[in-house]
């Protein structure tokens, strides 16, 4: 990803804050027999050992990407979050000069690194706990793997893999009209501020 200066997030903590409020990635990997993506849930983590982070998710046993992945398959996993169509009309210079054009507002992590295999049963279990506690916490009856039989639960994790990706490497682009002035900046904000839910969530990022 070509990441200008101006827009590239290089705090980690930020970046780290980002996977996990846009925690639906991409699966991205690539070898000798191709390119395959797959959209799944992860669970993001950092550690002393691995201060970028370590990422979690599972696929289906059927789903051959975890043999790629075992296999030795390079591992790229994105990350997206609110985008926004820019139009020059919200720039206060388009009066002045008339020199602007449209663009486009966004967020995105890239997160590079090496791909483990789990299929123990323990550390699925594990994995489906932190995923689901995770996104049931905000409610109010929160539902948690317990609380369904443990047999069926079983029989379900025999089907899927676990994987797990150590970051090696972390590029995250904001771009939120950083290269323009602040009177262009509060358009820009201002409209998007007016708009459809990923508009507005955009609008957040401009200062």
């Amino acid at each position: 990803m070509l990441v200008p200066g101006h827009f590239k997030e290089e705090n980690y903590d930020k970046l780290h804050q980002y996977i996990k409020d846009y925690s639906f990635g991409v699966l991205v990997v690539a070898d000798d027999n191709g390119i395959d993506a797959n959209h799944l849930p992860f669970h993001f983590s950092s550690s002393k050992e691995h201060p970028l982070g370590t990422l979690r998710c599972h696929v289906a046993r059927v789903n051959p990407v975890w043999q790629r992945i075992e296999n030795g398959a390079s591992v790229l996993v994105i990350f997206k979050g609110p985008d926004a169509y820019v139009s020059p009309s919200w720039y206060e210079t388009k009066a002045e000069t008339g020199k602007v054009v449209p663009t486009w507002n966004y967020l995105a992590v890239h997160a590079e690194g090496k791909g483990s295999i789990f299929r123990e049963h323990s550390w699925l279990i594990e994995h489906l706990h932190q995923l689901t506690d995770l996104h049931e916490s905000g409610r109010k009856n929160p539902w948690s793997v317990n609380d369904a039989p443990s047999e069926f639960t079983s029989r379900l994790v025999k089907a899927i893999v676990g994987i797990e990706i150590q970051i090696e490497k972390l590029i995250g682009q904001v771009k939120a009209s950083q290269n323009h002035p602040a009177r262009n900046r509060a358009g820009v904000k201002a409209g998007l501020a007016a708009g459809s839910a990923s508009e507005s969530a955009m609008s957040d990022f401009i200062s």
